[in-house]
């Protein structure tokens, strides 16, 4: 045993130590970071080689090492980062050129793909393809047209194909534990379900439960992950050695539990190899108690995860988990669950969470004893979905994922009610969990509905707030190029030119808004030195003849090693050939919330404020919004008044 926990130790150090030093974007589940990137927001290295590397193997490490933490939510990240990689034609170091991939390497098709590959790691997870493109619709897509839905269901397909042939490969025992359980891996299709009214009574306070259970849980979590990130702060040694304190908290409490209940003889029908095992075969563990009988609470937890779920979904089994070895798995997993997750590896958050819910289902089927027609076992189903909705608030997707997961029709009402009361009570509290971990990690995502009080401002109100705009000539100096980038952090610019004839006039001038040039760009024009003597228009041809396609789709922002002499600054630059001709523009008039939802559902990073009337001394840019001006908190910071009159609404 103690054997066992060392491995289990170093296991955790281990993926640890890959996670810290590797890839520290590796950490958590990586679908909070997954749902901004969707939402318009880059992080980092996130999808790179390396973390797709140390996600996999640290994954594979942390489960092992007995943590309260499920492979669920690497998955989904892995999807993602095998789907990233693939889209852009391998790493970024050893990148495939070849012309094809020109269509696929634009902002809008590499989101597509990460949905697929989220999606498809959700069906991995769970072996639930429908449920894997309800996942990517419901919980991490901002953005969702029909060409996505069908993407997405051939990614889950393949999957499926993929994963059957290897459970078929796999069916003699020949790759370990993999392929228990079959596609279905919590089939409890062998009951036939009968409710009454007191039924629907029991059903509709297990949705009440985990509403309440949930919100408590990521209250509870919030200050966890709060207290983790000021010990992380502390540097590298920290977080190791707070991983390694959380696993030997793990190993001693999953050892010395056990001692807390008693022993329970062995059902006569239970054949004699499956009942009272000592290894890692059969669902009934013996540990200190005599032959012919198990402990119950070991067989919990001397099992993996996927195994101890499947003994709580046990059905027809109605004494095989005894009242207080369930209240003091309910209790331990709440416990691990909180202090688990936020540590130094990649970790999930569904099979902790539906370990906790099944094991109070149960709890609530025994209590309801002869008052209910519902078996136990289906009881535990219903639990684990009551706290995934009121954690997660996710419906559709999970009524699909636990009916695929269960092979059960007949749970269809039941379920469907449970997740609405779960989700509706969780609401009334806090966000749910995910949207949480985005506050924490600073990522500034944008909510689907606007504040009701965003509809009284108007984007011209937050461009006077703002500093003052910084545009961009057509034809531009090398030197104010290159202060600008020195001395500014944004990332797109308008570009305006002077003395531009109005068509449909007699030789009116006014000022024109070219388009946007993103910083991207300008970097790339400075590092080639595509410099000109005098100012003038170029053609497209010596455009093409100096940049390819793929030196413009770089995202490279770092200018400071090129060397740019005096002369070369007093040249200029022609930036027509570089600048979005459309960028996207509101009116100054229009309202906050208006520019709020355009902005989310298309994704975008800049949108450009033009004023209502044209003419000839008007500048034709107010100014430019981003993904930071448009967040309710910023606007509160910059509009004192609002959060004043909010305030007083809510003491109402």
């Amino acid at each position: 045993m103690f054997r066992k926990r060392g491995a289990n130790f170093l296991l955790t150090l281990s993926a640890t130590v890959l996670v810290v030093f590797f890839a520290p974007t590796a950490a958590g589940p990586g679908i909070p970071e997954i749902k901004a990137y969707l939402n318009g927001i880059d992080t980092p290295n996130m999808y790179g080689a390396s973390t797709l590397f140390v996600k996999i193997i640290g994954s594979i490490g942390a489960v092992s090492a007995g943590l309260d933490l499920g492979k669920e939510g690497p998955l989904v990240h892995i999807g993602s980062c095998i789907a990233s990689l693939l889209g852009q034609g391998g790493t970024d170091k050893h990148r495939v050129k070849w012309r094809w991939y020109r269509i696929m390497n634009n902002d809008r098709d590499r989101r597509d793909l990460i949905t697929c590959g989220a999606s498809s790691g959700v069906c991995a997870a769970f072996r639930s393809p429908v449920g894997g493109v309800l996942f990517a619709l419901e919980e991490v897509a901002t953005w969702w047209r029909s060409a996505i839905l069908w993407r997405t269901f051939f990614s889950t397909a393949v999957v499926v194909v993929v994963l059957r042939a290897f459970i078929e490969f796999c069916s003699s025992g020949k790759c370990g534990l993999f392929g228990n359980g079959g596609l279905i891996m919590f089939d409890v299709s062998n009951v036939t379900v009968h409710y009454n009214m007191m039924d629907i009574l029991g059903v509709a306070l297990i949705g009440l439960i985990g509403g309440v259970l949930g919100s408590l849980y990521n209250y509870a979590l919030h200050k966890v992950l709060r207290l983790y990130s000021l010990i992380n702060e502390r540097g590298k040694l920290a977080k190791i050695l707070l991983s390694l304190t959380v696993s030997i908290f793990t190993s001693v409490c999953l050892y010395g539990l056990p001692f807390l209940v008693g022993c329970t003889k062995c059902d006569p029908s239970i054949s004699k190899f499956e009942c009272s095992t000592t290894g890692r075969t059969g669902n009934y563990k013996r540990f200190n108690c005599p032959k012919g009988y198990y402990n119950d609470l070991a067989s919990l937890l001397f099992s993996t995860n996927d195994d101890a779920v499947r003994n709580i979904f046990s059905t027809n089994t109605p004494g095989e988990f005894h009242s207080v070895s369930l209240v003091i798995y309910f209790v331990l997993y709440c416990i691990l669950g909180l202090f688990t997750f936020g540590i130094a590896v990649p970790s999930g958050l569904f099979l902790p969470i539906i370990l906790i819910g099944s094991a109070y289902g149960r709890l609530l089927g025994i209590a309801m004893g002869s008052y209910t027609k519902i078996d136990r076992g289906l009881y535990a189903v219903l639990g684990a979905a009551s706290l995934m909705a009121g954690s997660m608030r996710m419906t559709v997707s999970l009524c699909v994922i636990f009916l695929e997961l269960t092979n059960n029709l007949l749970l269809l009402p039941v379920t469907m009610l449970v997740l609405l009361i779960a989700k509706s009570v969780g609401d009334c509290f806090n966000p749910s969990i995910y949207e949480i971990i985005l506050e924490l990690k600073g990522l500034p995502f944008l909510d689907a509905n606007p504040e009701p009080w965003m509809r009284n401002i108007s984007v011209a109100e937050l461009a006077d707030v703002k500093p003052p705009l910084i545009s961009l000539r057509g034809l531009e100096k090398v030197s104010r190029i290159v202060d600008i980038l020195r001395n500014t952090t944004h990332n797109g610019f308008p570009v305006i030119d002077d003395d531009v004839t109005v068509p449909s006039s007699e030789g009116t001038k006014a000022r024109e808004l070219h388009g946007l040039i993103l910083r991207a760009h300008l970097v790339a024009v400075l590092k080639k030195k595509w410099f000109l003597n005098q100012p003038r228009k170029t053609e497209e041809w010596e455009v093409r003849q100096r940049f390819s396609w793929v030196e413009l789709a770089e995202r490279d922002l770092d200018f400071e090693q090129v060397a740019i002499s005096k002369n070369e600054m007093e040249m200029y630059v022609d930036l027509h050939p570089f600048t979005n001709k459309t960028p996207y523009t509101v009116v100054e008039d229009m309202s906050v919330a208006k520019a709020m939802v355009l902005f989310r559902q298309v994704a975008l990073r800049h949108l450009l404020i033009v004023p209502k009337y044209q003419g000839a001394g008007i500048y034709p840019v107010i100014g430019i919004l981003t993904r930071q001006d448009l967040r309710a908190h910023n606007i509160q910071t910059v509009f004192p008044h609002i959060a004043k009159t909010k305030g007083r609404e809510k003491q109402k």
